[in-house]
């Protein structure tokens, strides 16, 4: 899942610096990300109750996305008001913690239609060497002012200099067009039951 930010509004160019993610600053990188899928369509489909969303989100993003920060592929920018959490290639979401989130948080009536989402995201998932965007967003204060487009536009350098795809799930419709503007093309749809839309999304490498 993928940023639920708006798009950039500004032409003003962007002038603050893409920094990597140290350890130390972890916890509030995914603060950023939690904050910003507040009101994703995928992820409160998810967790509907904004009481246990807030309790379980921090949490959740960890899993999903944390494993950037080790490896050095957790990017922020404008001191944290933007984050993007790319994993690099053979490295994968903490899938068992994700699991045991979901099953404990999800409503009961809609854990059906979350394993068929999962299964149809595994199709998806290419299986060659990749970078793998899980997550990237922006706190809603901070939102409209490029910092997305900066923090792809740095990662994607590097998925360039490695000659390696990069691939996402955008989980807001909305912002299909950011990512196309990048270079990513739709490969398909993601949906099962009630669930809203996950679009795959795949760049090659230029």
């Amino acid at each position: 899942m993928t940023m639920p930010a708006k798009h950039a509004t500004s032409h003003a160019p962007v002038t603050e610096t893409v920094n990597s993610v140290s350890t130390a600053n972890r916890k509030r990188a995914v603060a950023t990300v939690a904050l910003a899928f507040a009101s994703d369509p995928m992820m409160r489909w998810s967790f509907p109750d904004p009481e246990r969303y807030f309790e379980i989100a921090r949490d959740f993003i960890d899993a999903f996305g944390g494993h950037a920060v080790e490896h050095q592929s957790a990017d922020e920018i404008a001191d944290f008001s933007a984050v993007a959490l790319w994993l690099p290639p053979g490295i994968s979401p903490n899938g068992e913690a994700m699991g045991a989130i979901i099953e404990a948080n999800m409503p009961v009536d809609l854990l059906q239609d979350g394993g068929g989402l999962i299964e149809q995201m595994n199709k998806f998932h290419p299986h060659e060497p990749h970078w793998y965007l899980p997550l990237i967003g922006a706190d809603p204060t901070k939102q409209g002012r490029g910092y997305g487009s900066a923090l792809l536009k740095h990662a994607l350098a590097r998925c360039d200099r490695d000659k390696l795809p990069a691939y996402l799930e955008s989980s807001n419709p909305v912002n299909v067009p950011l990512y196309q503007r990048h270079g990513f093309e739709v490969i398909g749809k993601i949906q099962q039951g009630s669930s809203p839309e996950l679009v795959p999304m795949l760049r090659k490498p230029r």
